[in-house]
């Protein structure tokens, strides 16, 4: 009769549990039914206790029978807890939803600057042509930036009208300036590698001047080729491809005209054939000349200051205003425009970051 009795109390307990851990609806209702069964005081607990005081043949039946209730208890929990938390990320998923295959904010594409865009033309075509690319400090001494490029004390363009010096110079040491052009990197370049050489050295430059055509801060790219026995036919024969080259045109003609520079001898200016329709510029036909660049031959004394002998080496070297070409090439009618940060300007006039400029496909494409 007694196992019968705890059969039944057993059943009870089965039923009573199961249904209540079936209707729960939190975890922590879920807890509180834990301790109430299988906890130390729970019901399924006290019972295990009890078969202390059963004979051995009583605890062979209900022993098996009480672990089976609470293993099967604690899976009925462990089950409806799971099915609880799977519930609850569901409810909370369907709460937090975003549709992620709604557009989003449109893409900002940058655009390359038009200077960095003719730096990489001019670098292209040159390297084309052998020139490697040199570069240097933009702060110089003045022996690099004058005295070495063979320009007098009483140069007016060594005046602080038209130089930037710069302040605190420590006492012995020689006055620093902010370069006026990238000619000291010639120096440098003769210095570091000797002869022959054949380099060019684009960089930022500055000098006192603000206006439509000047700012103070600008682009210049000198280059520079020293060898033996080179001569104006060879740097009229590189000028003539490089304007061929970078206007993308069949041909182009040049002009010399005798002028003076204190780094060359015999010096000249060099103007472009050109026309201009419906304020478009034409390259290499119309009745128009244009000033586009200055050069010459390497002044001997230039070529000691790079410690290479005049005597065995003869040089060539010309220099180039790089804004002033990209706003020739690309129809840009305000120098200062370009500094401005205008992000209207930079989506109108900018390049694609991937059109790499290059000569076999093409410089602006």
């Amino acid at each position: 009769m007694r196992d019968e009795f705890e059969g039944s109390a057993m059943d009870d307990l089965r039923q009573k549990y199961l249904g209540l851990i079936a209707e729960t609806a939190d975890e922590a209702t879920l807890e509180d039914l834990r301790v109430r069964a299988v906890g130390k005081k729970g019901e399924i607990s006290l019972k295990m206790r009890e078969l202390g005081k059963m004979t051995p043949e009583e605890r062979q039946v209900a022993g098996p029978a009480l672990n089976a209730l609470k293993d099967e208890i604690n899976a009925a929990l462990a089950a409806r807890k799971a099915s609880l938390a799977d519930a609850a990320l569901e409810a909370r998923l369907k709460d937090e939803w975003l549709d992620v295959t709604l557009p989003g904010r449109p893409r900002r594409q940058g655009t390359i600057h038009p200077v960095s865009q003719v730096m990489e033309e001019i670098t292209a075509i040159f390297a084309d042509m052998g020139f490697s690319v040199a570069e240097g400090p933009q702060i110089e001494s003045d022996w690099f930036n004058f005295d070495a490029l063979n320009i007098p004390p009483e140069h007016p363009t060594r005046t602080e009208m038209d130089t930037f010096y710069m302040a605190n110079q420590r006492e012995g040491e020689p006055p620093h300036v902010l370069r006026t052009h990238t000619s000291p990197v010639q120096i440098r370049s003769m210095q570091a590698q000797g002869a022959p050489l054949r380099v060019i050295a684009p960089g930022r430059v500055y000098r006192s001047d603000y206006d439509q055509t000047h700012t103070p801060m600008f682009h210049q790219l000198e280059g520079l080729a020293v060898d033996r026995d080179l001569s104006m036919a060879n740097l009229k024969w590189c000028l003539e491809e490089f304007v061929r080259a970078f206007f993308e045109v069949e041909k182009a003609e040049l002009r010399f005209r005798a002028s003076h520079f204190p780094f060359t001898e015999p010096s000249a200016e060099v103007d472009l054939r050109c026309s201009w329709v419906d304020g478009q510029l034409k390259v290499g036909e119309g009745d128009d000349w244009m000033e586009i660049l200055g050069s010459g031959m390497v002044h001997p004394k230039v070529l000691e200051a790079g410690n290479i002998d005049p005597k065995e080496w003869q040089g060539f070297a010309f220099g180039i205003g790089i804004d002033r070409i990209a706003m020739l090439k690309y129809g840009i009618p305000d120098l200062r425009a370009f500094f401005d940060s205008d992000l209207r300007w930079l989506r109108h006039y900018g390049f694609a970051g991937l059109d790499v400029p290059t000569l076999h496909r093409g410089l602006s494409r």
